[in-house]
């Protein structure tokens, strides 16, 4: 469990970072907090889409899954959140 959290950080760095800005922004939305948590609980959670005892494809949808979950959430913030949140992640 841990190498696959490591591999996701190591590809979301730059997303991972953003969202990470936004949620301590005062102005974040509870959809963003709550998104934010159903996408922890899923990397965390033993259940899911693929299992992951099969072999490549049951970390493939972790891979795949978590970082368009993010880039859904950042998509959807409100335009003043993420201009603020681009200019810390630099």
């Amino acid at each position: 469990m841990w190498k696959r959290l490591v591999l996701l950080w190591t590809l979301l760095r730059g997303d991972a970072r953003q969202l990470w800005f936004a949620l301590r922004h005062p102005a974040a939305p509870g959809w963003l907090k709550l998104g934010t948590a159903l996408v922890a609980l899923y990397v965390v959670s033993p259940i899911d889409l693929i299992p992951d005892f099969i072999p490549f494809f049951g970390q493939l949808d972790d891979i795949v899954l978590v970082p368009l979950a993010i880039r859904f959430l950042l998509k959807h913030l409100p335009p003043e959140i993420a201009a603020a949140t681009a200019a810390q992640r630099r």
